[in-house]
């Protein structure tokens, strides 16, 4: 193929699954009312902690006798935190279908050892079977795969009546997709996603049948960081902002001004619709190119935040994982010379492929400026690799 190197450029081409970009308009000046030089345990510091937690538990739509907090080391700690504390008390099913929902699965086997443990797994691009899991046991399942563009399909996929508990990493479903509360119990995500916040603070949200089991008591000794609950039962504080460790009140300051641009733009319905229209953007170029095609084969799992991409050239198919390697570095090298999209290339663990992130802070038109540059890019390359 021959492409002509596009004239236009995306105004913000940054493309990164997390940290993700900005919101539309943002500069430093947002954060210049930041608490800073200040304790966080201040009057002052904790309102803004909590105002935190109530935008974000606003935003989503959590049910009102939830728990929201404020956790460390990003969706990762929020995760591990619940899995140590609450795995091992009945019988568990986890979904393994990416890099993170394997590593999941992997603590659960071989660093919890867990006795009664059920790993569903499937390969990139596809989910696990969700007729084989036994909702009366405990369910560990990733609701949007970022690093394999993998979504479960729809809010029916869980059942409303279950025995066990569902803990759902939401880390890049949260604010891009409908979450259904009433079929969850444990949901986690972080700051760095689809509002554009900055890294190592995660966020947790507990039902109260998690809340019940969480004071029952966990079955193994836990680190400071870890600990919801205490002698008394759930620990209260950390959900109105009096945080296990020190947080970064810049950060803080930043995560709220993410919530206060997304209440401006109409709420959850216009970030999914944001999400949504740049899925359908890559969508219709997908279908009009033969050289590429979502990792995703079904439409209904495809996910409209980490858009994730195959080359499906049988010049590329034909060569083995390094030399697919070297033609993405390659690629996504030019792409960022030109300054028209920057950390396009898939996960490290993934299939050597494109990864475009398509949340609610990336505009439409940026979508639609930077894929006349995939074009380019790649015909350039199939080029070069033509003359070798």
């Amino acid at each position: 193929m021959t492409a002509a190197k596009p004239s236009h450029r995306p105004q913000r081409p940054y493309f990164s699954s997390g940290p993700c970009v900005k919101r539309p308009g943002w500069t430093p000046e947002a954060l210049k009312g930041a608490f800073l030089g200040r304790s966080h345990r201040a009057a002052e510091g904790r309102a803004r902690l909590n105002e935190v937690i109530t935008r974000s538990a606003a935003l989503l739509g959590v049910p009102e006798d939830w728990q929201v907090g404020i956790v460390p080391a990003s969706d990762t700690g929020a995760v591990e935190m619940i899995l140590w504390a609450l795995a091992g008390q009945r019988g568990m099913d986890v979904l393994s279908f990416e890099s993170f929902s394997g590593t999941w699965a992997q603590d659960l086997k071989d660093i919890l050892k867990l006795e009664d443990l059920r790993v569903l797994e499937a390969p990139y691009g596809e989910l696990p079977d969700m007729a084989q899991i036994d909702w009366s046991r405990d369910v560990v399942l990733t609701w949007n795969g970022t690093t394999s563009g993998v979504c479960i399909p729809s809010v029916e996929s869980v059942p409303v009546q279950h025995d066990g508990l569902v803990i759902c990493d939401a880390t890049s479903a949260a604010f891009a997709m409908e979450l259904p509360w009433d079929r969850l119990d444990v949901v986690t995500w972080s700051w760095q996603k689809a509002l554009g916040g900055e890294a190592a603070h995660g966020m947790v949200a507990l039902s109260p049948k998690a809340v019940r089991r969480l004071e029952e008591g966990s079955q193994r000794p836990l680190p400071k960081i870890f600990r919801l609950t205490g002698k008394k039962g759930l620990n209260e504080a950390i959900f109105r902002g009096d945080t296990i460790n020190t947080p970064s009140m810049l950060c803080v300051e930043d995560a709220l001004d993410g919530l206060r641009w997304a209440e401006s733009v109409g709420g959850l319905e216009a970030l999914k619709a944001r999400s949504r229209r740049n899925l359908a953007i890559v969508e219709n170029w997908v279908a009009k190119r033969d050289w590429v095609a979502f990792l995703s084969e079904k439409k209904e799992t495809r996910s409209c935040t980490s858009i994730c991409l195959k080359i499906t050239a049988p010049w590329f198919e034909a060569l083995d994982d390094a030399g697919r390697s070297k033609v993405i570095k390659a690629m996504t090298g030019l792409l960022e010379e030109e300054k028209a999209g920057y950390d396009l290339a898939g996960y490290r663990d993934a299939p050597a492929g494109l990864r475009i992130w398509g949340g609610a802070t990336v505009d439409a038109e940026d979508i639609e400026a930077l894929l006349p540059w995939l074009d380019w890019a790649f015909a350039r390359i199939e080029e070069k690799c033509a003359a070798s």
